[in-house]
């Protein structure tokens, strides 16, 4: 064995994740078999972002800096054989960012400890990565907890002479959501036209944009549902619901080269429709009664209601009273034929050294009752707390999931959808055949 046996640091009580403006605490422990001289050893506590043009490549092109302290733990001399203990403690900044892993960049904060030996003597090194979260508070955020509300009219031309439009309208119950909250969705498609539509499909979807020497934007769909088409001269609701996954929190405060959004796009194929309702992503939920939209529509309260189509040229609507349809203005509800969710990327758990298997089932620190869930972001190797206060949860593994978490059916099985779900409630939600 070599001289340096064993060099290495340890956060106080195990803890890998901590707030803005938090001391953090450890210790560097060496072990030598055989007397070491050394000029000086020190630990540096440091924070960091960099952004590069290329995926999963660490020469950063732009960087910023946002904490670097250090500290000498002894001065010039010599360690004699045997183990031995310099405890530390740094003051995190309150400007400090929440820790975030990308594939164009990264937001990474780690404590550093060298041994600086003699000239032509190697120095020895180690490191380790924490994590820091700065909550987001949904109720900081004007109207969150009010509807989300966008239409959309398009207009188009089918066999070669016809002209049709179709209103798309989607609505959401607020406009901000925490990790495992229930997004409850609404659409109302009007179809102007003798075609019948394409399924509608909602999805929600991840915007992380970088700013390298251009901005970079990294668009990811976290999960999908998908529902029935919409016959010709019919007026169709659809009411479903997706279950938020494990995600970073809207924005990075504090980080000036990556921006996180999210959006909830709802579209058609055929013709080619789409509503975009921009969503927040936060840590601590909304506690405001959120205020109901209209079934179907979502409109707000005093806004002015839809405009009623025309009715459809004479001989088509005689066609369609001999089909025994229903009125153009009666709805229908429209069902749902696939419901998807992004499952996480087990391999950013495998790029962590020391990460433990995804799914532990017992001995987790965090499933203690006062702390919240820690959970690890989808497409992200960056621990946080699903709600609640934000305090550290002290853990024994730099990544680790609670009970909670990983004995969840999701994301390995959808959420119920909405007929599931309240269709024991209303027996005339279901579709017509």
């Amino acid at each position: 064995m070599g001289r340096v046996q064993l060099f290495e640091i340890s956060l106080s009580h195990g803890r890998v994740v901590y707030s803005p403006g938090e001391p953090l605490a450890g210790t560097v422990r060496v072990r030598l078999g055989a007397p070491l001289p050394f000029r000086a050893i020190r630990v540096t506590c440091i924070g960091s972002c960099g952004v590069s043009n290329k995926a999963n490549d660490t020469a950063w092109v732009v960087e910023e800096g946002y904490f670097n302290s250090s500290l000498s733990l002894a001065d010039k001399g010599s360690l004699p054989a045997g183990e031995h203990s310099f405890p530390f403690q740094f003051l995190l900044p309150a400007t400090a960012p929440t820790s975030f892993e990308g594939p164009f960049g990264k937001i990474v904060h780690q404590v550093r400890a060298a041994i600086h030996t003699p000239r032509f003597s190697k120095d020895h090194k180690c490191s380790l990565v924490f994590y820091i979260l700065s909550p987001l508070n949904l109720n900081s955020i004007p109207d969150i907890e009010q509807p989300n509300v966008a239409s959309a009219t398009k207009k188009f031309s089918y066999k070669l002479v016809k002209t049709g439009s179709v209103v798309l309208t989607a609505s959401t119950d607020l406009r901000g959501y925490v990790v495992g909250q229930a997004l409850q969705l609404h659409a109302d498609v009007e179809n102007q036209s003798g075609k019948d539509t394409s399924p509608v499909v909602a999805s929600l979807l991840q915007k992380v944009s970088y700013k390298a020497k251009r901005w970079i934007h990294d668009v990811r769909t976290i999960a999908e549902v998908e529902g029935a088409g919409v016959k010709a001269w019919r007026r169709a609701q659809w009411h479903e619901q997706i279950l938020v996954p494990a995600l970073p929190q809207s924005a990075l405060p504090g980080c000036s080269l990556i921006h996180i959004d999210y959006y909830l796009q709802v579209s058609l194929k055929a013709p080619e429709a789409t509503v975009t309702l921009p969503v927040f992503i936060g840590n601590i939920a909304v506690n405001h009664a959120p205020v109901s939209p209209r079934p179907g529509l979502g409109l707000p309260p005093g806004a002015p209601p839809l405009v009623v189509p025309s009715a459809p040229p004479q001989e088509e609507a005689e066609a369609e009273a001999a089909a025994g349809g229903p009125h153009f203005l009666d709805p229908v509800f429209l069902s749902t034929k696939s419901h998807s969710q992004r499952q996480p990327l087990l391999a950013t758990l495998s790029s962590v050294p020391g990460a433990p298997e995804p799914c532990p089932q017992d001995g987790s620190p965090a499933s203690h009752p006062l702390h919240p869930p820690l959970c690890i972001s989808t497409g992200a190797t960056v621990p946080y707390f699903a709600e609640g206060s934000g305090g550290p949860v002290p853990t024994t593994s730099t990544l680790i999931l609670p009970p909670e978490y990983s004995s969840w059916g999701y994301p390995y099985e959808a959420p119920p959808s909405y007929e599931q779900s309240c269709g024991g409630v209303e027996p005339s939600l279901t579709p017509e055949s």
